[in-house]
């Protein structure tokens, strides 16, 4: 007899006591017999339970050593998987971080569209960087670090599309040719370059881009985009260049040198 069907006889003979006028003796023997019959099921319960674990334990054992025996050692598989599914939803963090990266650079340039057509700037990849790259023509006389009239108005369209870029950091990075430069106001091509990034910086933190994701930097002449050995070249090498700067989770992981000394 189960423990369900002793519940129900022990309320039958409670009701069947309480009609056919037992004693209470006779209740109290009845009470204690059901007691110990419901303590002999769960020990019996308990007792098929432990057995039961005990052969699946031995299944397991016996598996295990059959797994050996083939070379194949159960914890290394399972760690092996752990692995691989580690670096499959690393792989997929990345997939979606590259996909996000390039709506954003689709985004910009699609915002940027009729500043490239009209010769304004130019937007171009360089490692792995976004960069928009206005002219000096554009934006500066030479040998000069105040904004032009024509600069101010493209700046003022830059600023819209930039402003309107979430969660993104801006360096505003100045280069020049190689003819060296030396009057009163900028002793070098480094204080006319570093000058004029941060006046650009400073106009598009004036026209709606946060300031805290501004960065300005003068890089003179040593990063040339074109030969500076013909004029052509050396216009191509004075330009203001604004970068769109990597998030900190596009970066690679490098807490593992914390531990190399």
């Amino acid at each position: 007899m189960n423990r369900s069907k002793t519940l129900v006889l022990a309320v039958i003979l409670g009701v069947l006591a309480g009609a056919c006028g037992y004693s209470d003796e006779e209740m109290q023997a009845e009470r204690d017999r059901i007691t110990n019959k419901l303590q002999g099921e769960r020990a019996a319960d308990k007792a098929a339970a432990d057995k039961k674990i005990q052969e699946l334990a031995l299944q397991n054992a016996a598996l295990t050593e059959q797994l050996r025996k083939l070379g194949i050692n159960v914890e290394d598989q399972k760690r092996s998987l752990e692995e691989s599914n580690k670096a499959l939803e690393e792989l997929k963090a990345k997939e979606r971080q590259a996909q996000q990266r390039l709506a954003t650079f689709k985004g910009m340039l699609d915002r940027f569209q009729k500043m490239i057509e009209s010769g304004k700037l130019k937007v171009k990849i360089v490692r792995g960087r976004m960069v928009v790259e206005l002219s000096e023509n554009i934006l500066f006389d030479s040998g000069r670090a105040d904004l032009k009239k024509e600069g101010q108005d493209a700046l003022t369209e830059v600023a819209t599309v930039l402003a309107a870029i979430q969660d993104r950091d801006f360096q505003i990075a100045g280069h020049t040719d190689n003819i060296p430069i030396k009057s009163a106001k900028f002793p070098s091509n480094w204080h006319l370059s570093t000058a004029r990034a941060l006046t650009v910086g400073t106009y598009l933190a004036d026209h709606g881009v946060p300031p805290v994701r501004l960065s300005a930097a003068g890089y003179a002449d040593t990063q040339p985009a074109a030969p500076n050995d013909t004029p052509e070249g050396r216009q191509q090498n004075r330009r203001i260049e604004i970068v769109l700067m990597p998030n900190l989770d596009e970066l690679p992981d490098l807490s593992q040198l914390k531990d190399m000394k």
